[in-house]
Order: C-alpha cells, then sequence, then structure tokens
C-alpha cells in the first residue's frame, strides 16, 4: 500500500496523479481547471470506498457538486507529481462537505486547498436525498481508518 504524503497526513483518500506537458497553459504553469480535476479524482476515490459511486449505476442516487471553492497557493509546471487528498468534514442531511489538500512532490509543499459541498441526490426525481445511515456510517469508518 502506498503512504500518503506527511502533508496528507489525516486525509483518509489520496491519490497520485503525474502532472502531464498539456496540462500547462500559455503561462508556463498548471492551468487553474487541472486543480479541479485533481481534486475530483481524490473525490471520486473517496466515494467509490463509501460505495456511494457504484449507487449511480444501480439506483440512480449518487453525488452532485453544489459548490466548490479553491485556494491557490502555489503554480505548479512539468515534470512534478501531485498527491491530492480528500475528506469529508461534515454531514449534514442531505449534503456533505470535503475537503481537498493537494501536495506538489517536487515543491513538496501544499499548492493548492479545496472545499466542497455535494448533495445526494436521485437522479430519476432530481431531488436531494436524506444521507443514508450505511452511508454515515461507511464516512465514519473511513474518517477513522484512514488510508488502506
Amino acid at each position: 500500500m502506498q503512504q500518503p504524503h506527511e502533508l496528507l497526513k489525516g486525509f483518509p483518500v489520496f491519490v497520485t496523479v503525474p502532472v502531464q506537458w498539456g496540462d500547462q497553459d500559455a503561462l508556463g504553469h498548471v492551468n487553474n481547471t487541472v486543480y479541479l480535476r485533481w481534486a475530483e479524482s481524490s473525490r471520486i476515490e473517496y466515494l467509490i470506498r463509501i460505495g456511494l459511486w457504484q449507487r449511480l449505476d444501480t439506483e440512480r442516487i449518487g453525488p452532485i457538486i453544489a459548490s466548490v471553492s479553491c485556494n491557490y497557493r502555489r503554480p505548479v509546471t512539468y515534470p512534478d507529481t501531485v498527491h491530492a487528498g480528500a475528506r469529508i468534514t461534515a454531514v449534514g442531511n442531505s449534503s456533505f462537505r470535503m475537503e481537498h489538500v493537494i501536495v506538489s512532490a517536487g515543491l513538496n509543499v501544499v499548492v493548492a486547498d479545496l472545499d466542497s459541498t455535494l448533495v445526494l441526490l436521485d437522479y430519476a426525481t432530481n431531488k436531494p436525498l436524506r444521507v443514508p445511515d450505511e452511508m454515515r456510517e461507511a464516512i465514519r469508518t473511513l474518517e477513522q481508518n484512514g488510508p488502506r
């Protein structure tokens, strides 16, 4: 099992992504939208681990982004590798809040931190659903047990 970067301690889920040459913009650094993609990759991995992503196919129940914000701290350039961590910081009735941190392996610093709010949605009716108890328990378990 891969261990998380030391700056991602406390994040139960993380992904490691190589920076691609094409991720850079005309100014020679990674485009701002790519940071959102890195956070998305860690978010999807988190949702898979709690069993929510699989419910999209079977029940048409899944997350939808209500809001996302990103604090860009440092530019990233090619070549590099980033580690994107995800954790859930709050669970509401039909929503949950996620925190993401992006770490540059080359710079060995946090290059961005993001917050997102997701709503559990019934895609058949387009209405929010209460976060089920078994999902709340899966979140608690993952947050307590950390990376695997």
